[in-house]
């Protein structure tokens, strides 16, 4: 963790993120709150969430942990509710909660897909219907929308899922269509889209490092050929600070070079 006594990027700012057990949304709480922010970080796995949430206020910092399923209004609202009660504002959110199946247009069930679309994309819109009047309260506030390179480019950046490019490219129109109403209250709201990050998810399923690096070996010129959670995170907390007051409706795409083929 970074050293607290020193100013912070995101000092004085309230930043929720969905999804923060694990991965990306674990590293963007991580590091939002060794930068100065007070963090709501949300997600299903509770029991993960509190643990990760412990370390961190461990560490000095100030995070609160509340659980929520992003696909439920309810849930959201709960959410919202005890933010407010704690820290009375929401200044960041950042929309990284998201799943995945693999299964393509004729292996997918209905099911199926009205779930990954029910979480990455219903989700992203319930989380910025329920954020965006207290950042108009507010005067303004910074909204980070999670997609992918799925959502820019087909085969092998989906892995297979038909649902999950589809959510990935609403969450990419989304954005912009968020960016043009909302600018006006001067919130901006970007979207970051990751290429191969090894995450927990792929420690869980048994794929090492290696593997992973060698299933995108073709389509990834930098060394390494997989990235870290961190390596989104920073680009959340770019997107999440005063550092990008002049930036709305763009694509941040982190992904080591894979789509500039």
């Amino acid at each position: 963790m970074a050293d607290i006594t020193r100013p912070g990027r995101l000092d004085g700012k309230v930043a929720l993120i969905t999804g923060a057990a694990s991965g990306m949304g674990l590293a963007a709480a991580q590091i939002f709150a060794a930068e100065g922010a007070k963090v709501v970080a949300t997600d299903v796995s509770i029991k993960a969430l509190n643990d990760a949430v412990d370390a961190i206020t461990a560490d000095g910092h100030d995070a609160l942990a509340l659980e929520l399923n992003v696909a439920s209004p309810e849930s959201w609202a709960s959410v919202v509710e005890a933010t407010l009660a704690k820290y009375g504002t929401v200044d960041v959110l950042v929309n990284n909660a998201g799943i995945h199946k693999a299964k393509g247009i004729l292996d997918a069930e209905l099911d199926d897909w009205n779930l990954v679309m029910a979480v990455n994309s219903t989700g992203v819109w319930l989380g910025m219907k329920s954020v965006i009047p207290i950042m108009q309260k507010n005067g303004g506030g910074s909204i980070v929308n999670v997609s992918s390179i799925a959502g820019i480019v087909g085969g092998l950046p989906d892995a297979g899922g038909a649902a999950y490019s589809a959510s990935k490219g609403a969450v990419r129109s989304l954005t912009k269509h968020a960016a043009q109403w909302f600018g006006k209250d001067d919130i901006r709201v970007n979207s970051i889209h990751p290429g191969s990050i090894y995450t927990g998810l792929a420690v869980a399923a048994g794929v090492s490092r290696e593997q992973a690096a060698e299933s995108v070996a073709n389509e990834v010129p930098l060394p390494g050929k997989v990235g870290d959670p961190s390596d989104i995170a920073y680009g959340m907390l770019y997107l999440a600070s005063s550092e990008s007051k002049y930036v709305t409706g763009t694509e941040l795409v982190i992904d080591g070079g894979w789509i500039s083929h």
